[in-house]
């Protein structure tokens, strides 16, 4: 059982591994055969140098916009399961509000990225508010499925047994609504470092947004391309960070190994 266990983790971890030293591989190949300008298309190799180079320039900006990535999807998320609590209760205020929140996920960020610049300043404000915004909705739609999703005989249960509306929703609609939460949770940790970068762009000092922005005018790629690396695998933690608690809470959809 350890020993299967064992292998699926190195193939986990392995398989994407080779699958990027092959993609990189043939990337640095190419670029140098056909002598591809450094400023259209540096190798990895270049890439590689440039994060050594500037490993902690790089990470002082990656950590700006990992801050406000956090706080915009802890807020935005929050805020989200909340009105999902009242609409799983209340059909007439879903009825009534939802086709607002559809507008506002339809809405593109960059449209929205200067007005918030405009109301909230050029600071952290206005970085997290965007992070927000576009990590709320996958947490509204999924949590208001998985709060009403719930089995019927469990629920005729709860009734015989005169439970509060409060004493349902904490034994009954909270944990089934977990699966469905922790699927929007994963789609929103990619979300919220793309939003909070969208902000950079339009107004800020500091941050990976910042940082692409200012490569691209200097045409500066290599810098520009370790800063678009040090967002994905900023993403990349994000998103494990979420799946390793999914883990640990739901433990009743671990399978069993044999």
């Amino acid at each position: 059982m350890d020993q299967r266990k064992i292998k699926n983790q190195v193939a986990n971890i392995g398989t994407p591994v080779a699958f990027f030293i092959v993609a990189c591989s043939i990337w640095e190949i190419v670029v140098r055969a056909f002598q591809i300008p450094l400023y259209i298309l540096p190798p990895p190799s270049a890439i590689f140098l440039e994060i050594i180079h500037q490993n902690i320039y790089l990470l002082e900006h990656t950590a700006v916009t990992l801050l406000e990535a956090a706080t915009g999807f802890a807020i935005a998320n929050l805020l989200a399961f909340g009105i999902a609590a009242i609409f799983a209760h209340s059909p007439f205020l879903e009825k009534g509000l939802y086709p607002y929140a559809i507008a506002l996920k339809t809405t593109p960020i960059v449209a929205l990225a200067p007005l918030l610049v405009l109301w909230f300043g050029t600071d952290i404000r206005s970085k997290i508010v965007a992070a927000g915004l576009i990590s709320f909705f996958p947490v509204l739609v999924n949590a208001t499925r998985g709060l009403r999703t719930v089995d019927e005989e469990a629920l005729d249960l709860f009734e015989s047994l005169a439970a509060t509306k409060w004493q349902v929703f904490r034994l009954l609609r909270f944990p089934n609504s977990l699966p469905y939460l922790f699927s929007a949770l994963k789609v929103s940790t990619s979300l919220s470092i793309v939003g909070a970068i969208v902000g950079e762009f339009v107004g800020a000092n500091k941050g990976l947004g910042y940082l692409i922005l200012i490569s691209s005018y200097h045409l500066e790629t290599p810098a520009m391309f370790a800063a678009i690396v040090a967002a994905a695998l900023g993403g990349v933690a994000f998103f494990g960070l979420v799946t390793w608690a999914e883990r640990r809470i739901l433990v009743w959809q671990e399978p069993n190994e044999e």
